[in-house]
């Protein structure tokens, strides 16, 4: 499964909002099965990979695509060639509002051989064209510092049913997008592995 986490973290006033989305596969189409996360589990923990964000947020428009690279890879780029060495990071919301998107759920079960290529993990994942609106969640690090870390990573959901791990827009003439960045001030690299690879970072 693919989870999208959006908490409202807790104060003196109020407690926590979890409005997390798990998209899976639904066992019963082999289409998308997107679900709140709220309305199995009370608590707001999670096991495995995840690139996490904290922001208030700005916005920034964008339409058209006119390169290979997607919107989130961009960014990350244009992170990196203006900081160079300095590593920066920078996470946020971003919404398609317009078109539609190359997603990825991951199968119910792991994989009963190894995936040793990025081929092997593309072969075994699902993949759809999702339709807007969607709204993304993404985090960028402009470059690893030698954490290990993936630099860009982004999940997505919808309110008509329809979430994942987002690629690409699939339409870039039409695709139009609205986010909200804000630089990172602090980097916590948790649960490192001991052993590591470059396989399926995408």
């Amino acid at each position: 499964s693919q989870f999208i986490p959006i908490v409202q973290t807790k104060s003196e006033k109020k407690p926590a909002v979890n409005g997390s989305y798990v998209a899976q596969i639904n066992p019963a189409d082999k289409g998308c099965l997107l679900e709140k996360y709220s309305s199995k589990y009370t608590d707001c923990e999670f096991g495995l990979l995840a690139n996490l964000y904290a922001s208030e947020g700005q916005p920034v428009k964008a339409s058209g695509r006119t390169g290979e690279l997607n919107f989130v890879s961009c960014l990350r780029q244009t992170l990196e060639k203006h900081y160079g060495e300095k590593p920066v990071g920078m996470g946020g919301t971003f919404i398609i509002q317009k078109g539609k998107a190359k997603i990825h759920i991951m199968p119910p079960e792991f994989s009963a051989c190894p995936l040793n290529t990025d081929e092997d993990v593309n072969n075994w994942l699902k993949f759809f064209e999702m339709k807007a609106p969607l709204i993304c969640q993404p985090v960028i690090v402009s470059r690893d510092p030698g954490f290990d870390l993936r630099v860009e990573h982004t999940h997505c959901f919808s309110h008509h049913g329809e979430g994942g791990h987002y690629h690409q827009d699939t339409s870039p003439d039409s695709v139009q997008y609205l986010g909200y960045f804000q630089p990172a001030e602090l980097l916590f690299r948790i649960d490192r592995p001991q052993e590591t690879h470059l396989v399926g970072r995408d």
